[in-house]
């Protein structure tokens, strides 16, 4: 688990900086705080930075990223973890491929050399990110992991291609320009981000799934993307029902395998643990694949709306797990907000994912730097409420339109405490969804609600920019047709959350990017493509039934699982909104204060100061309804978050940043020369 950077210029002559290779590295030394390496082929224009954080093969040497191949023909950066290694590596080995070191990244210069990179992928298993440059064909290749566990973003400058772990390496290379787009801005304040977009001009991410592939001809690079994997759930004539105890048995052999592997380090291993089936699921299996008991950490909220340390004792007990809570106070969370949006590098609108952060620094405080999580659980089983109110209201075809009404009327009254954010108030229909899906999904209605209420908000400028913005189009633009068309309404619901929101909230500002800030590597066997690829068989009905979410797991871990968890119904987790708590409310105003300002405002040029004093005001307004203030928390996160981000990401020098960081760790631009 690292932090990776890079440069590949248009002019293969033109010399690589090494300073600036390594400020791109220092400044993202959170996420590998165990040494920096980098290596320059100075005849191609090709230079890639690293930041490590060690777990596979500990020794400071021979694990030292980049890699070369043995002919110096092919360079690699590596972050993330590629599992089954040790299995893969004996076959090479056995077929007359020699390894060099005990390192997990060792496994893609020989994969490719025997397949091809290409071909090499189906064998990569595991959460990463890498970049390789090939001498011969004289290509750069940036590959990002199946759901987009591990982030990787890149530009095109002037100079040429700029790629690096999070976005403020991108910015610690002086010739990236920092600006906050309109589009992006108009996003950052709905929550809902176009696939493969961020908050800045030129700045792009890899999707999951995708090779970006950058070939120089010319005397210039020229880019193209093709995705090497898809969630390819089955077409309605292709999909059989079998009996149930099939997809149990199957599901428990996959879920088992993928949670053995994900155990596999050179270093301890613990568990984050909720009050939900999936880390109970998770942690019920890895207790019994260790001798020793094995180490959660839990966070625990003072609202008992939001709190699940009571089931997750229960849990720990009842495997002998050695449990450890963290126990979250409201006006805390927004005295680390600006913190958490330096690691995000995007807006939220909930502080669950800087009660994530403040649990990561606990967990690295406590001596571990690898834990396992329950995220895509949810995803391919169908756990939120609004992938359920989609299999309701348009997946049902058999109920009578009583049952769908009254099934609708359960799951709204049960998940009360979202309305407002995870689920809309009102239905709502967006034209350009609704012809790519066949409706619009429920997972986007709540911010696509939201959306209406962004124009007034924006400084006139970007207001003028965006008048015939669409967002809803934008994302429809971004989904495949022909992974939706002839499925399933569930499967189509779980797609297009899955490619959206999932993959840059769920595991990108609520998982990785706040994991990372703490050098903590977070691993979800849930997302073992193996795993995956046989849920998107499951017929709906396994997945929701009579009630029940995730149907085929609580019967495949009824065994593990304490009676209260298994009868339980899913609830997302979430921290309590700024309205609940008066001392988090009193936190998030004197945030307000600070950055809402009508000198902030006019300083950032993101925002209308009248437009923000409204909602301000509104928010304190003793007429307003509790589900309007958890819609106005919302809005003022994103409106605190875009503020920070300008001041951090537009405002602040970070190429020097990265500079000084770099003086402060003692690391030095020394950089191996490649030659052939």
């Amino acid at each position: 688990m690292c932090g990776i950077a890079g440069v590949m210029n248009h002019d293969p002559s033109r010399p690589v900086d090494p300073e600036v290779l390594l400020a791109m590295a220092a400044i993202q030394s959170h996420r590998g705080p165990d040494g920096c390496g980098m290596k320059v082929m100075d005849d191609r224009g090709v230079g890639f930075g690293h930041a490590r954080l060690a777990i596979i093969d500990l020794n400071p040497e021979r694990g030292r990223q980049p890699f070369l191949s043995a002919d110096r023909q092919v360079m690699i950066a590596h972050n993330g973890e590629f599992y089954d290694y040790q299995r893969i590596r004996a076959d090479l080995t056995s077929r007359g491929y020699r390894f060099q070191t005990k390192s997990d990244t060792e496994l893609l210069i020989h994969l490719s050399d025997r397949f091809g990179l290409e071909g090499a992928m189906p064998h990569l298993r595991g959460d990463f990110a890498f970049a390789m440059y090939e001498r011969s064909s004289d290509r750069m290749t940036l590959v990002r992991d199946r759901f987009g566990v591990k982030p990787l973003f890149w530009t095109m400058t002037p100079e040429g291609l700029v790629f690096g772990s999070e976005i403020k390496v991108l910015f610690a290379h002086p010739a990236v320009q920092r600006r906050i787009s309109s589009e992006g801005l108009y996003h950052q304040l709905m929550q809902l981000m176009v696939p493969g977009t961020t908050a800045f001009e030129g700045i792009h991410a890899v999707l999951p799934g995708q090779m970006v592939i950058v070939d120089r001809r010319d005397g210039r690079l020229h880019v193209r993307t093709q995705m090497y994997w898809d969630l390819n759930f089955p077409r309605l004539e292709e999909r059989e029902t079998l009996e149930d105890e099939y997809y149990i048995e199957e599901l428990r052999r996959y879920f088992i395998n993928a949670i053995q592997l994900k155990l596999e380090a050179d270093v301890p291993v613990a568990c984050y643990l909720s009050g939900g089936i999936d880390s109970c699921s998770i942690l019920g299996i890895a207790a019994a694949c260790r001798q020793a008991p094995i180490k959660t950490f839990t966070i625990g909220f003072d609202d008992q709306d939001y709190d699940e340390t009571a089931i997750a004792r229960e849990m720990a007990e009842a495997v002998g797990a050695d449990q450890d809570v963290i126990s979250i106070r409201g006006g805390q969370l927004y005295e680390q907000f600006a913190r958490t949006i330096w690691h995000t590098e995007r807006s939220i609108y909930n502080t669950f994912t800087i009660s994530k952060l403040l649990l990561s620094e606990h967990v690295h405080k406590a001596g571990f730097r690898v834990v396992l999580t329950g995220e895509g659980s949810d995803e391919l089983f169908a756990g939120y409420p609004q992938l359920r109110l989609d299999m309701i209201r348009h997946g049902m075809k058999d109920a009578t339109p009583e049952e769908r009404a009254d099934l609708e009327a359960w799951l709204q009254a049960s998940n009360r405490i979202f309305q407002g954010n995870l689920l809309a108030a009102n239905p709502i229909d967006d034209p350009a969804l609704a012809d790519v899906v066949g409706f619009t999904p429920s997972s986007l209605q709540s911010w696509l609600t939201a959306a209406a209420s962004v124009p007034p908000l924006l400084h006139p400028d970007h207001r003028a920019k965006t008048q015939n913005y669409s967002p809803g189009s934008a994302v429809a633009a971004t989904l495949d047709r022909a992974q939706l068309e002839g499925r399933h309404a569930l499967d189509k619901a779980q797609y297009v959350w899955i490619k959206t929101q999932f993959e840059s909230q769920v595991l990108g500002w609520a998982g990785d990017r706040v994991d990372m800030a703490n050098s903590m590597e977070a691993r979800p066997p849930f997302l073992d493509h193996h795993l995956a690829e046989f849920a998107v068989t499951l017929p709906p009905l396994m997945r929701f039934r009579n009630r029940r979410d995730k149907y085929v797991l609580r019967e495949a871990m009824r065994g593990v699982l304490p009676e209260t968890l298994y009868n339980r119904q899913k609830f997302a987790f979430m921290a309590p909104p700024a309205h609940t708590d008066r001392l988090k409310q009193a936190a998030m105003l004197n945030l307000a204060n600070e950055y809402l300002s009508e000198s902030a405002i006019a300083s950032a040029g993101l925002l209308d100061a009248q437009a923000v004093a409204q909602i301000l005001q509104q928010h304190s307004d003793s007429n307003t309804s509790n589900s309007d203030r958890t819609r106005l928390d919302a809005i003022i996160n994103h409106l605190l978050s875009v503020q920070m981000m300008h001041q951090q990401f537009v405002a602040a020098d970070l190429p020097k940043l990265g500079r000084d960081r770099a003086r402060e760790l003692g690391w030095k631009a020394e950089p191996v020369l490649v030659s052939v």
